[in-house]
C-alpha cells in the first residue's frame, strides 16, 4: 500500500514539474469544470430524454449516472474517506478551490464514464463518432482531476471502473426495461 501511495504522489508531483504549463491551464480548468457536480452529463441526458429517437441513451445515461453516484458519493467516499492529496502533498499546487468532499474515487471520473459509456453501448443510437467524442470528453475529464491536482490516479482509476460499471449497467437495465415494454405491447396487440 505504501508503494501504490508513494506512486500515487510521483504521478502528481511528475504531472506538475513537467506537464503543466500556464498556456494550458486555462483548457484543463475548464474541462475540469465541465464535470463539477456532472452537470454536463446531467444536462446532456435531459437533452436526450426529450426527443424519441435519442431516449433510450437517454435513459441508459440517466440510470448509469443514478447508480455511479449511489456507489461513489454515498458509498465508497464516505467508507474509504481518503483525504485530497493537497492535503497531504506539501509540494503539491492546488489549481482550483479545495473540494468539499472525499477523494476516492473520483466523482467526475466516475460520472463522465458512467453516462459516456452508457451512451456509448447505445450503437442504434447514436454514429460511433458521437459514442467517441462522449468517451474521449470523459477521459478529458478524468486526466483534469491530475492535473488540477484534486486526486490521486489511484482515484481516477477507481472512479473509471465504478463509471464503466454503472455505464454498463444503466445500458443493461435500459434494454431490460425496453424489453419488457415490448413483450408487454405485443402482448396487448394479441388480444
Amino acid at each position: 500500500m505504501d508503494t501504490i501511495l508513494q506512486l500515487d504522489q510521483n504521478i502528481l508531483l511528475f504531472i506538475q514539474e513537467y506537464i503543466r504549463h500556464d498556456w494550458m491551464d486555462w483548457f484543463w480548468k475548464g474541462i475540469t469544470h465541465l464535470g463539477d457536480f456532472g452537470i454536463f452529463w446531467i444536462l446532456l441526458t435531459i437533452v436526450l430524454l426529450i426527443p424519441k429517437k435519442t431516449r433510450k441513451a437517454g435513459l441508459a445515461s440517466a440510470l448509469a449516472l443514478i447508480i455511479g453516484t449511489l456507489i461513489t458519493n454515498v458509498a465508497i467516499k464516505n467508507v474509504v474517506a481518503r483525504i485530497r492529496p493537497y492535503e497531504v502533498i506539501q509540494e503539491l499546487d492546488l489549481m482550483i478551490e479545495k473540494q468539499k468532499d472525499f477523494s476516492f474515487p473520483s466523482g467526475h471520473t466516475c460520472a463522465s464514464f458512467a453516462s459516456a459509456f452508457a451512451i456509448y453501448k447505445c450503437k442504434e443510437v447514436f454514429p460511433k463518432k458521437w459514442r467517441t467524442a462522449a468517451m474521449v470528453l470523459a477521459t478529458l475529464i478524468a486526466l483534469s482531476r491530475l492535473y488540477v491536482g484534486v486526486h490521486y490516479p489511484t482515484d481516477v482509476l477507481g472512479g473509471l471502473i465504478v463509471g464503466l460499471f454503472s455505464g454498463w449497467a444503466g445500458w443493461k437495465i435500459e434494454e431490460l426495461i425496453m424489453k419488457k415494454r415490448a413483450e408487454k405491447k405485443k402482448s396487448a396487440d394479441n388480444k
